[in-house]
């Protein structure tokens, strides 16, 4: 089973904000490019146990994420998708996958009743910096579009202080920052 903690802190960004920090931190200058489509059951399910269900599209490869509350941050289990188990899954065919599934039967969501609710596309650039990675996301999603800041840490408070420093450094205010699944849905 492949099981992760994630620890991330995030921050929307203007247009501006965005391409300062584009310009002045090293990040890439070609983006990757990947899409999340969203699953859910009618009920949303999942969204009320704080949890989210994804596949992730990038460079042909294709990977089901549960993501789900936990303690020090996000507990994510990952299943890797064919082209076609993906397929399927987005035409309302979910594909049973031993770790995604084991963790949705403790959740008592029933695999058969979740279906494809639409895809958020993200232009990414990442950069190791520091012991954290930084992220620069433009993103696109039922005709809307955003820029965010995101860090990723291996502990809280070494993420916090780094993610507080480059705010201030750019002078960025903290700005409350659903994540992508959350501003996906609110959209609709």
């Amino acid at each position: 089973m492949t099981q992760e903690i994630e620890i991330e802190f995030k921050n929307l960004l203007t247009s501006d904000e965005y391409h300062t920090l584009l310009d002045e931190l090293p990040f890439p200058k070609k983006a990757v490019t990947q899409t999340n489509f969203y699953f859910e059951t009618k009920d949303h399910t999942l969204q009320g146990l704080g949890s989210a269900l994804r596949i992730r599209q990038k460079d042909n490869q294709y990977q089901l994420t549960l993501k789900q509350p936990h303690p020090n941050g996000l507990l994510e289990t990952h299943d890797k998708l064919t082209k076609k188990e993906a397929e399927a899954c987005m035409q309302g065919k979910m594909v049973v996958k031993e770790a995604t599934a084991k963790q949705l039967n403790e959740l008592g969501v029933d695999i058969g009743s979740l279906m494809c609710l639409g895809s958020l596309t993200t232009e990414r650039r990442e950069l190791q910096y520091q012991n954290v990675l930084l992220v620069l996301d433009f993103s696109t999603y039922n005709g809307m579009s955003d820029y965010e800041l995101e860090l990723e840490a291996t502990s809280y408070e070494s993420g916090h202080i780094f993610f507080n420093h480059v705010l201030n450094k750019f002078s960025i205010p903290k700005r409350h920052t659903p994540n992508k699944i959350e501003r996906f849905f609110k959209s609709n």
